[in-house]
């Protein structure tokens, strides 16, 4: 598939059918990850890759919200959880080639931990479109609600998460992904609402200067 096309095709896709992925296709799609651009190249990351039915079943509970909302994404035969690691990139700055003396959060500007894992977590979805499959990026978050403390309960749910796959404490998940056959009957999407949601480049391009849209 033309590259052009695969990213005018990628959409987070919700709906799958109840049919399985090759190991050559899963094992495509995982390695992609690894193409992905990180600071330093301190590759920072780890993914869960969560194939067997018997994990999956094991994961589901942890994103109840989704899967009262779309539960046959339970149905995508793959489920890759990406895990940032922040130590990776905090030791590899303190290096002698990148000049820094300390292991300091303070010195970046942004915690590129979390965006070079959400690169990888990119190329996963787009490798997805070019196998001719969907893909869908979704949050690790207890049930939504008005009770709902931010402070307490995400982070709870996020330790749950890691004891039940028993993922190390210096790794952090930053969502989920589910992969596989869209479902026959996958419902249309709303050309009209999205193309009227969509922001132009006039709206989020600034040329030369902040508020120059020409």
């Amino acid at each position: 598939m033309e590259f052009a096309e695969v990213i005018r095709r990628r959409r987070m896709v919700r709906h799958y059918a109840d049919r399985p992925l090759s190991r050559h296709v899963i094992e495509k799609i995982l390695a992609s990850a690894l193409r992905a651009p990180s600071a330093g190249f301190s590759q920072g990351w780890a993914f869960l890759a969560l194939t067997d039915a018997a994990d999956r079943a094991r994961f589901w509970p942890f994103v109840p919200t989704r899967v009262a909302q779309t539960p046959t994404m339970q149905d995508a035969p793959l489920v890759v959880v990406p895990l940032a690691h922040k130590a990776a990139y905090l030791s590899r700055y303190a290096e002698a080639d990148k000049g820094w003396t300390d292991r300091s959060e303070a010195r970046w500007p942004a915690p590129y931990w979390y965006i070079d894992t959400g690169m990888a977590a990119l190329m996963m979805l787009l490798t997805a479109v070019d196998e001719g499959l969907g893909a869908c990026f979704f949050g690790i978050m207890p049930a939504a609600g008005d009770h709902l403390d931010p402070a307490v309960d995400v982070p709870a749910h996020t330790a749950a998460f890691k004891a039940e796959f028993a993922i190390p404490d210096e790794y952090t998940p930053i969502g989920g992904i589910c992969i596989g056959y869209r479902a026959d009957d996958l419902p249309p999407q709303n050309s009209a609402a999205v193309a009227e949601r969509r922001r132009g480049l006039d709206s989020v391009i600034h040329r030369g200067q902040w508020g120059r849209q020409h």
